[in-house]
């Protein structure tokens, strides 16, 4: 038997899937086409204190092997998220992680205190790295020291699993893992959207309504890896990998970079049916291999990473 089964702090989940936050409603939208128990869990679209009308249009371009969004956030604030979305979360058969964004270190710890409060939330996931919002408030993923201060302000907020969702628009984002680290969280989503623009050369005009937006898909993907495979040699907490995976293959080389689980997000809006291919695919991989749990893959192409992981313990 292959145990498919990883821990991301205190949250175990039955496989090491989960789908990427504003990528896959709230789980609702997709039990038509896979079996939602199969799933790890689902990260909820982020929210934030105030309601937010998002971006002006255009709010999504393809590219080649990708695309680009600048959507803004738009969600109806936490108010009327909690009393009006949350509970339909309870019937979810997997973990439900819920995703806080915001503009100031209290708007944080408010958002965090009152979903984290709910018990159909099962975890809290920290976008502090979304880079669709134009100059608004502080960019805290891109400095090590006002990544810490909402980090700790979140976990003072809570005592469910923390994860926090990194930027990779820095220079060192080992450095920027550290400080979320040491400020309390319980693992790191690795790696957000990367900064990008298209232009319509027509119209001579951006063809997003916010100019910039973030690209997700395969063509961030080996970003993606070595951002994990850094990450994971600076940390001793878990990882969750997440840009661009569509296969199986490309799954294995998040968790041979370092990651103990991952994230499936634009790959769901043309195949609703990849994670469950993806996970398929890895129960398959371990069988051939002789391997009977994710655990034995994870770390294994990273040098150096191993003796770093044992230092957090092993919950799988």
């Amino acid at each position: 038997m292959v145990d498919l089964g990883v821990s991301i702090g205190a949250l175990r989940l039955r496989s090491p899937i989960v789908t990427g936050s504003g990528c896959y409603g709230s789980g609702e939208e997709y039990a038509p086409f896979l079996d939602l128990a199969s799933l790890g869990g689902v990260v909820l679209k982020s929210v934030t204190r105030e309601p937010r009308l998002g971006n002006e249009p255009q709010r999504v371009v393809t590219t080649p092997a990708g695309m680009l969004n600048a959507i803004g956030l738009q969600n109806p604030g936490i108010d009327w998220y909690v009393d009006h979305e949350v509970p339909k979360f309870a019937a979810r058969p997997c973990a439900v992680i819920g995703s806080v964004a915001g503009f100031s270190v209290d708007d944080y710890a408010y958002v965090v205190e009152r979903l984290a409060h709910r018990p159909e939330i099962d975890a809290i996931e920290l976008n502090i790295s979304c880079p669709n919002v134009g100059s608004e408030g502080e960019t805290f993923a891109c400095d090590p020291k006002l990544t810490a201060r909402v980090t700790a302000a979140a976990r003072a907020a809570t005592g469910k699993p923390l994860i926090v969702k990194l930027s990779p628009n820095v220079t060192d984002i080992a450095a920027i893992a550290r400080e979320a680290q040491d400020a309390g969280a319980d693992a790191l989503a690795v790696i957000n959207t990367v900064r990008g623009m298209a232009i319509d050369v027509e119209r001579w005009t951006p063809r997003l309504g916010n100019t910039t937006g973030g690209l997700s898909g395969p063509a961030i993907r080996p970003i993606a890896v070595l951002a994990v495979y850094e990450v994971a040699k600076a940390v001793g907490i878990p990882i969750i990998g997440q840009g661009g995976i569509e296969t199986v293959s490309d799954a294995l080389e998040f968790f041979l970079a370092g990651a103990t689980a991952i994230s499936i997000g634009t790959a769901n809006f043309t195949d609703p049916r990849v994670p469950q291919r993806v996970l398929d695919g890895l129960r398959a991989y371990l069988h051939r291999r002789g391997m009977s749990s994710m655990m034995q893959i994870i770390g294994k192409a990273n040098v150096g990473f191993a003796n770093v992981y044992e230092c957090a313990g092993d919950e799988g």
